[in-house]
């Protein structure tokens, strides 16, 4: 199967493409795109083309998305809730199936617990995966964490 895995944002969106299986997932590919800042609706349909052109080049079986948390931050929390409209609207008109998993389930999936932090995901995901040397983002991580999460298959949506 093949994951088109995203850590949905505003300002920096994490994505992935993995393959395989729960027990040897693969990374294909990942990135952290960051919008240029500028006007908002710029910046949502540099999101939007992000997600079209990664489905377009990998032609993913699934969309995986981490679930919206609430935010302190209400203005963020709505910023982010945009750019997954976009995303979502994408894989709407392409017809891609969409799983989402919510933050404390995709850490119990990569780590065995809930509430781990990030520094625990970053440790795990390359005892899981084989990752090609070169500096990600934390978004990057969590979109690479997601696809490994959908690849199990066996958490609750």
């Amino acid at each position: 199967m093949r994951i088109l895995a995203i850590d949905p944002g505003y300002d920096r969106l994490g994505i992935a493409i993995l393959e395989g299986t729960a027990s040897k997932p693969i990374l294909v590919w990942s990135d952290c795109v960051t919008p240029p800042k500028g006007a908002h609706e710029a910046r949502l349909a540099a999101v939007r083309t992000a997600v079209e052109e990664s489905i377009e080049k990998y032609a993913p079986e699934v969309l995986a998305l981490e679930k919206l948390f609430f935010s302190v931050n209400k203005k963020s929390a709505l910023m982010v809730a945009e750019a997954r409209g976009a995303i979502l609207a994408v894989a709407g008109a392409a017809a891609l199936p969409i799983v989402e998993f919510a933050p404390g389930t995709i850490k119990l999936a990569v780590t065995g617990h809930g509430a781990a932090d990030k520094k625990a995901l970053a440790r795990m995901i390359p005892l899981l995966i084989k990752l090609p040397e070169k500096k990600r983002l934390d978004d990057e991580l969590d979109a690479i964490a997601i696809g490994i999460t959908a690849l199990s298959g066996r958490f609750p949506q």
